[in-house]
């Protein structure tokens, strides 16, 4: 038998978002944060091309966001509640990393596995918060599709778009568990 992480597993199988409506102060600083990065960072990349990148949201980002999305979303139409939505995320939210996919080109890597790096990391910055102390969720929305929100707000380029914000804080009430897949009903066992 391997070597076994039985801390590690019994996280991984208990492991639970925190609803980020819960999340408050403080926030961890980049002192706390640097760790929970590095972590993310060491996600499979097949190719070694980081074709990611974190944005760090401090207060005074995420109050800008807020605002920008109020006016993106009149611009685009929202619907008022999905726009007072999209703005609590930002403006409620204790600090938050955007994981940007950021796609280099390869002749070796195609630009779908760099997505599902991006991905990778989206679940191992969420993990690594959590298993540091912090409530963590991670989020999208509509705000993050738009090509405006994103250049004008974020400074992504053309070529990027958001993966995934992960919304960071104090914890301030422990969900309740929800229902799992049933692994039986969702593996198949190939055999020949």
């Amino acid at each position: 038998m391997p070597d076994r992480n039985q801390a590690a597993l019994d996280f991984l199988l208990t492991r639970r978002s925190r609803p980020a409506k819960t999340l408050t102060g403080p926030a961890p600083d980049r002192e706390a944060l640097a760790p929970i990065l590095t972590a993310a960072a060491r996600s499979p990349d097949h190719g070694k091309l980081e074709p990611w990148r974190f944005i760090v949201l401090e207060r005074g980002a995420l109050d800008r966001l807020a605002e920008l999305v109020g006016e993106r979303g009149k611009a685009l139409n929202e619907a008022p509640e999905q726009i007072t939505k999209a703005q609590s995320a930002f403006a409620d939210s204790p600090s938050a990393v955007v994981v940007v996919s950021s796609p280099v080109p390869s002749p070796k890597v195609p630009e779908i596995e760099q997505l599902y790096s991006a991905g990778a990391v989206c679940l191992a910055l969420l993990n690594a918060a959590l298993a540091s102390g912090w409530g963590a969720n991670w989020l999208t929305g509509w705000a993050s599709h738009d090509r405006a929100f994103l250049h004008d707000g974020l400074g992504l380029d053309d070529h990027e778009t958001v993966a995934g914000i992960i919304h960071i804080g104090t914890e301030t009430s422990a969900p309740t568990e929800r229902p799992r897949p049933d692994v039986s009903a969702i593996a198949t066992w190939v055999e020949t």
